[in-house]
């Protein structure tokens, strides 16, 4: 019975499309990410305590001899946070991790469903440069996306241990296109 409840919060987070594509920007991911909060993340979301998300996209160069080369990184930091006494919830979104000092675009929304869906959407976030690409080489697109509880409150970090409610990641690895490259 263990066994089935540890295998249903690892499906609890799934890759339901992962896009790239080429453009005069550089390479541009899109991906939905599918899932349910576990009701004690939701549970210290509703109570005021800020979950972060991570998404991770690695693009890697295909070697025969060796493993694959990464040529290019791109880490999204998004940090959800409701507050109770104007019931509005807050999206911050940042290429580097989110503390109390530095820059982040922020987005407000009045439904927890609204809030979710800004963070479970990834459109056009470029992840690497044209130049990085070797026309005749062979690519593909490893994406994470994850819930970080390194940055949480030390309770919430030291609670979560071992906990499988607090563990939420989906992973996609993707070839792309050699069309696109062109």
């Amino acid at each position: 019975m263990a066994l089935a409840a540890a295998l249903a919060r690892a499906e609890m987070a799934e890759v339901t499309q992962l896009r790239l594509e080429r453009s005069d920007e550089g390479v541009l991911l899109s991906a939905n990410v599918r899932f349910e909060l576990p009701p004690p993340v939701e549970d210290a979301l509703l109570k005021g305590i800020p979950m972060f998300f991570v998404a991770d996209a690695a693009l890697l160069r295909d070697r025969w001899y060796w493993y694959d080369k990464q040529v290019a990184g791109a880490s999204r930091y998004m940090r959800l946070s409701y507050q109770p006494l104007t019931r509005r919830w807050r999206l911050q979104v940042s290429p580097t991790p989110i503390g109390s000092a530095g820059l982040a675009l922020g987005q407000s929304f009045d439904s927890q469903e609204e809030a979710m869906s800004a963070v479970q959407h990834i459109s056009r976030w470029k992840i690497a440069e044209l130049a990085d690409l070797e026309p005749e080489a062979r690519y593909s697109v490893d994406f994470r996306f994850r819930l970080d509880v390194s940055q949480l409150p030390r309770p919430f970090q030291i609670g979560a241990v071992g906990q499988s409610d607090w563990s939420l990641a989906a992973t996609r690895t993707q070839r792309l296109a050699l069309e696109n490259l062109r």
